[in-house]
């Protein structure tokens, strides 16, 4: 897989390792051993995905993720030797796309960032210009399933037409929400959102409710009290069109 990945991770060993396992794999790998010095090598240069540690000197990994995440939707993955459910869901929180756990194998993470690049390719081929759109409209909102695109109407133009501004989705932001619109009016267990979107029966399913969470935060009126992505009790969520 042709690629671009940044490593921020201060342990060397554990740096060198990841770099290993993913040149073998054809990657071309960047190795930070600090948030700040991976920022400033974020700033120089285009990658396809970064491979993050949480506890790094000075800037956390938190506190990088949040900085990265006001202008970019670049996939990350975090790994970490901290494992509490208050991590995970931080992590996930603030808009990392996986989650692994140390100590793991090199051959499990490679095949995270190969799943994470596959995915992110087929998005910016689906957006070419002759693909045929396949979208849903709900309230003032369209998504686009093959370009990977969320719009919301914000007004119209007599001569343009109606205008639309774009509602920035992380890439499992967007899985989640396609999977319950293309599901739409269906009652969805946690379980049936993380085997469609995370590919597995079983897992940490606190993931499925902080994606829930952010999706309402960008697309509801009033997160509390959603219109879209409704609750349902002692089963799961259900998707409404209007």
């Amino acid at each position: 897989m042709q690629a671009k990945v940044l490593i921020i991770e201060d342990e060397k060993d554990m740096a060198d390792l990841i770099s290993l396992y993913l040149t073998k794999e054809g990657v071309e790998t960047t190795v930070c051993e600090s948030a700040e010095n991976g920022l400033k090598v974020l700033q120089n240069g285009d990658y396809d995905l970064i491979v993050l540690d949480i506890n790094l000197p000075g800037m956390d990994g938190f506190e990088f993720l949040q900085k990265i995440r006001k202008e970019n939707t670049l996939p990350v993955i975090i790994v970490s030797a901290r494992e509490a459910d208050e991590d995970i869901i931080m992590g996930l929180g603030i808009g990392a796309d996986e989650f692994v756990v140390k100590p793991f194998s090199p051959k499990v993470l490679t095949a995270r960032v190969r799943a994470v690049l596959r995915r992110t390719k087929d998005l910016a081929m689906s957006g070419g210009a002759n693909v045929s759109r396949n979208t849903v409209i709900f309230g003032d909102y369209e998504l686009d399933l093959d370009g990977y695109i969320l719009k919301k109407k914000i007004g119209s133009n007599d001569s343009e037409g109606e205008n639309y501004k774009r509602i920035p989705l992380s890439l499992k932001e967007f899985e989640v929400l396609k999977y319950l619109a293309e599901n739409s009016g269906q009652a969805l267990s946690p379980e049936d959102i993380y085997g469609a979107v995370w590919g597995a029966r079983f897992g940490d399913l606190t993931a499925v409710a902080v994606y829930i969470q952010r999706l309402r935060k960008k697309i509801e009126n009033d997160p509390s009290c959603p219109d879209f992505i409704e609750t349902i009790r002692g089963k799961g969520y259900r998707f409404n069109r209007s």
